[in-house]
């Protein structure tokens, strides 16, 4: 499980940082690589949406954990 959530964040990484470069210069890196409207980089696109969806999970669960707020990136307030 820990290989498999390493990998789906690597790609969900990925994601972000080819959103990034298409978003400012409108060059996409996945189409470069592997080709505009390949297979290939369908299948690449695909495994990047499903491990966004995989990377919800941990999140939910980070959430759900009774951690202190400043751990979560919230502030407390004082009355």
């Amino acid at each position: 499980m820990k290989a498999l959530n390493l990998v789906s964040l690597v790609l969900v990484i990925v994601g972000g940082l080819n959103w990034g470069l298409v978003g400012l210069f409108g060059f996409d890196l996945v189409a470069t690589i592997f080709g505009g409207s390949s297979l290939l980089a369908r299948i690449v696109y695909i495994l990047v949406g499903l491990s966004a969806v995989w990377q919800i999970m941990p999140l939910v669960k980070a959430i759900g954990m009774d951690e202190p707020l400043a751990l979560r990136g919230e502030s407390v307030r004082s009355p």
